[in-house]
């Protein structure tokens, strides 16, 4: 996960916000693939196991966890599509 300079531009959104586990993984799963290799992914999330949960996705999908950002409303992810 990286704190250097700005965030890359993501080519799509995925909104998770009111999903609830196993849900916002599921959908960022298959969001993905919807991504060309190489662009990012962002997920917006509210369920509290999505850091957890989306972290340990990306790393045994073989995806780049970019950035895990906590807010007040919920959690951004930035994940950059790898295969």
């Amino acid at each position: 996960m990286s704190d250097k300079g700005e965030d890359p531009h993501p080519a799509k959104t995925l909104a998770c916000i009111g999903l609830y586990c196993p849900e916002p993984v599921f959908r960022t799963r298959e969001e993905i693939s919807s991504v060309p290799i190489g662009d990012v992914l962002e997920v917006l999330a509210d369920d509290p196991a999505s850091e957890s949960d989306i972290t340990s996705w990306a790393k045994h999908a073989g995806q780049e966890l970019l950035v895990v950002e906590k807010r007040k409303d919920g959690f951004r992810f930035l994940i950059k599509r790898r295969r």
